[in-house]
C-alpha cells in the first residue's frame, strides 16, 4: 500500500522529472527512511494522561525530534517551544550528496524534511535559535520572525576559571588549535599558514590538540596532516610525543602534561580556529572563557560569538590566517587586551546561568 501511494504521488502532474523517474526500489528505500523519521509517532505518549496533561512541550531540536510536540499541539493545544543550535534541514542538505541513494530518493527525502521543518516552525509558539546564523535558516524555511527569540547555548565557565584569571604558562610564542580532526576544520590550511608564521617568527610553535573522528576518513585526515607537517618542516622532528622538539605537535588531552581541556587552552598565548564549516564554535567560546586572544575564520556564528574581541579572516586563506597570527604574536598588549575583552564577553553571553534565565522567562 505504501508503494502504491508513493508511486501515485511521484507520477502526479507537477511532481517533477526527478521523482517521476523513481522505480519500485526507490519507493522501498524512501519508505524505510520515512518510517525511521516518523517512528516517534508509534509511541504511546498521545493521550490525555501523557502529553495531553503537560503545560508545554520543549523540543530540543527541530525535525523529527519535534514530532511529539506537533501531535500534542494538534490534539490537545499544548504550546510548542523549539530550540535549535544547528538546523536539521541544513544538516540533511549537507549530508545528502554523500548518501548512497539514487536521485529520486534524495529528492523525496529533501522535500519531506523541508515540509517537516516548515510545519514545525509554523506550529511553534516560540522558536529559539542558538545564534543568528541558525535564525537566518529558520526564517528562510518559514519561521515567523515574531516567534523567534535568540538564546545562546549555556556553557560551564567554572572549569576554565583558573586559566581565565591570568594563567599565562603557555607563553606568547605558542599557537593552540583544539577540536575534532576532520576536513571541515581545514587543518591543512592552518599548517600552511603556520609555515608563513615560522618564517616571520622562527621561535613560534603550534600545538594541535584533537582526536580524529570515528571511521577511516578521520584517521586518514590526521595522517594527511602529520604528513604535511613533516613535508613543511623536513629538518625538524614531528614526533607527537616529543613536545618541545618540533614546531608542530599533534597531541591528545589527558596526559601528564595536559590532563584536561583547560590545560590545553593554557598551553598557548593565541588560540586558532581554521574551519571552513562551523555552526556554533564551542572551542572558540572555551578559549574566550580562558581569556585567550583568538584568530578565527569567518564561518558560521564566529563573527557573532567573537564580537570584536578577536581577529577574523576569510576561510581557505592561509596567508590571511598567518598575517593575523603574526600581528598578535608581535603585539602582547593587544593580545592581553583582546583576551580580557573576550573573557568578559563570554561570561556575559555564554554561561549556563544566562541560558537558564532566558528559558525561565520563556516558560
Amino acid at each position: 500500500a505504501t508503494v502504491r501511494v508513493l508511486e501515485a504521488a511521484c507520477r502526479a502532474p507537477g511532481a517533477g522529472r526527478t521523482v517521476h523517474s523513481a522505480t519500485v526500489p526507490d519507493y522501498l528505500a524512501f519508505a524505510v527512511e520515512l518510517e525511521r523519521a516518523l517512528r516517534p509517532l508509534s509511541l504511546d505518549w498521545y493521550d490525555e494522561d501523557s502529553l495531553g496533561a503537560v503545560d508545554l512541550c520543549h523540543a530540543a531540536s527541530g525535525g523529527a525530534a519535534a514530532l511529539p510536540g506537533l501531535l500534542a499541539k494538534r490534539f490537545f493545544g499544548v504550546p510548542l517551544l523549539v530550540t535549535e543550535h544547528q538546523v536539521p534541514l541544513r544538516t540533511h542538505y549537507l549530508a545528502a550528496p554523500e548518501a548512497s541513494f539514487r536521485a529520486p530518493v534524495r529528492a523525496l527525502l529533501a522535500h519531506f524534511h523541508g515540509l517537516l521543518a516548515f510545519e514545525v516552525y509554523r506550529q511553534a509558539s516560540v522558536v529559539t535559535p542558538g545564534n543568528t546564523h541558525v535564525r537566518r535558516w529558520q526564517e528562510r524555511c518559514g519561521a515567523d520572525p515574531a516567534t523567534v527569540r535568540r538564546v545562546y547555548p549555556g556553557m560551564d565557565a567554572e572549569r576554565f576559571r583558573a586559566v581565565g584569571e591570568g594563567d599565562d604558562r603557555g607563553g606568547p610564542a605558542t599557537l593552540v588549535w583544539i577540536g575534532r580532526m576532520e576536513p571541515a576544520k581545514d587543518l591543512l590550511a592552518l599548517l600552511h599558514a603556520f609555515a608563513e608564521v615560522r618564517r616571520a617568527e622562527p621561535g613560534t610553535r603550534l600545538r594541535v590538540f584533537g582526536a580524529p573522528v570515528e571511521g577511516d576518513e578521520g584517521g586518514g585526515y590526521r595522517a594527511r596532516c602529520e604528513a604535511l607537517a613533516a613535508q613543511l618542516f623536513p629538518d625538524e622532528a614531528t614526533d607527537a610525543h616529543a613536545v618541545g622538539d618540533s614546531p608542530v605537535t599533534f597531541e591528545e588531552i589527558g596526559g601528564p602534561e595536559v590532563p584536561d581541556l583547560a590545560e590545553a587552552y593554557a598551553a598557548g598565548g593565541v588560540v586558532v580556529l581554521s574551519s571552513v564549516v562551523e555552526g556554533f564554535p564551542i572551542s572558540l567560546v572555551e578559549a574566550m572563557f580562558c581569556g585567550r586572544a583568538t584568530v578565527s575564520t569567518d564561518v558560521g556564528a564566529v563573527v557573532e560569538v567573537v564580537g570584536g574581541t578577536g581577529l577574523v579572516v576569510p576561510p581557505r586563506n592561509p596567508r590571511a590566517l598567518a598575517d593575523a597570527c603574526i600581528a598578535l604574536l608581535r603585539d602582547p598588549e593587544r593580545r592581553a587586551r583582546l583576551g580580557a575583552a573576550a573573557r568578559a564577553r563570554a561570561l556575559e553571553l555564554f554561561t549556563v546561568e544566562q541560558n537558564l534565565a532566558a528559558f525561565r522567562g520563556i516558560y
